[in-house]
């Protein structure tokens, strides 16, 4: 049917503004004012207010949840330190606990005679290079049974876990009794196996950090290897399907592909095996009988007991302690820094 007064319908008629509607308000129709933005909706005629009420208690609310936590962490952490680093600065010996002399304030006096002592520096290179041989070792044999565990089945996988898992949750004053069971000289099953007669682990230096360096590097891999066996699995396979099929080696898969998609792993297990081996205390005490004999093996934490505890020297002990906490501190700030590089490059 044709439109009313003879006119054409707009779809008809091809004309491409009549698909455009123009909503008149009826204010306007009627002639009356235009309406203008209201106040507070944002426009030229009123800004709207914000309050920072809501952002500034947003703000608080993770701290409140954090709150438990630090409470307990102030008391079992920095009054400690607090009490720790105040002994460092007294004189503080047998006659000063059993209240026989006043204590007196030392200043740095108990600093200065710990780094004039000479045996102070040899315990500390000693320290530094037996817990660098404890990482580079646990690392290696961690990463190396994290690979191996994605190369076996079901059963040598579960088996290789449990057996990882049981020697990590072994105390480490079980596992020092039992190591130097099986290296002991008269009934130990090692030297009858290698046919070493009666010869004695703990005697020598050497002998007896490596012997220490054995027992930790087994209490320690499990974690680095469990770490690492999740990152790989966490790997595409793509990735490393495509790297065999461009002819590259397993070691050169691990050098170029793995490990540097592993980064951010290897860094975090490494600063912790560095925290962890540098302030290692019942594996030399047990094994060595207390830092071996004339305190050939003493690392820091040893030498720190013997003089609080075998000397009686509270302070000097402490000053030591509060090395060791300046020290691990250290390497803890190196590791947050980057840990933050790492997730600003990711």
């Amino acid at each position: 049917m044709g439109a009313p007064n003879g006119t054409k319908p707009a779809a008809a008629a091809g004309d491409d503004t009549a698909s455009r509607v123009t909503v008149t308000p009826p204010a306007v129709a009627a002639g009356g004012p235009v309406p203008g933005p209201r106040k507070g909706s944002g426009g030229p005629a009123g800004r709207p207010r914000t309050t920072a009420g809501p952002r500034s208690r947003s703000g608080w609310t993770p701290w409140l949840y954090l709150l438990p936590a630090l409470v307990v962490l102030g008391g079992l952490l920095v009054y400690p330190i607090y009490q720790l680093g105040l002994i460092s600065f007294l004189e503080y010996t047998q006659a000063q606990v059993s209240g026989g002399a006043p204590t007196s304030f030392q200043g740095f006096g108990n600093y200065t005679a710990l780094f004039s002592d000479p045996q102070f520096w040899q315990v500390l290179l000693a320290t530094v290079l037996f817990a660098a041989a404890c990482v580079v070792t646990t690392l290696a044999v961690g990463c190396a049974l994290a690979v191996l565990l994605t190369r076996v089945r079901a059963v040598p996988r579960l088996t290789l876990m449990l057996a990882a898992l049981g020697a990590w949750a072994t105390p480490a004053v079980t596992g020092s009794t039992v190591w130097v069971f099986l290296f002991d000289p008269d009934f130990g099953p090692v030297n009858r196996v290698l046919g070493l007669g009666d010869f004695s682990w703990t005697y020598g230096r050497y002998s007896a950090f490596a012997l220490v360096l054995l027992e930790v590097v087994w209490c320690s891999f499990p974690f680095v290897m469990v770490t690492v066996y999740a990152g790989i699995k966490a790997i595409p396979s793509e990735v490393l399907e495509a790297a065999a099929l461009d002819g590259a080696s397993q070691w050169r898969i691990w050098r170029s592909v793995t490990a540097p998609m592993l980064r951010p792993i290897l860094v975090v297990v490494t600063i912790q095996s560095v925290i962890w081996d540098f302030k290692v205390f019942t594996q030399i005490y047990v094994m060595t009988g207390g830092g071996g004999i004339a305190g050939q093996n003493l690392v820091l934490n040893v030498y720190a007991y013997q003089k609080a505890f075998a000397s009686s020297q509270y302070s000097l002990g402490s000053a030591i302690g509060v090395v060791m906490l300046l020290i691990l501190l250290a390497v803890t700030l190196v590791h947050l820094r980057l840990m933050r590089r790492q997730g600003e490059e990711l």
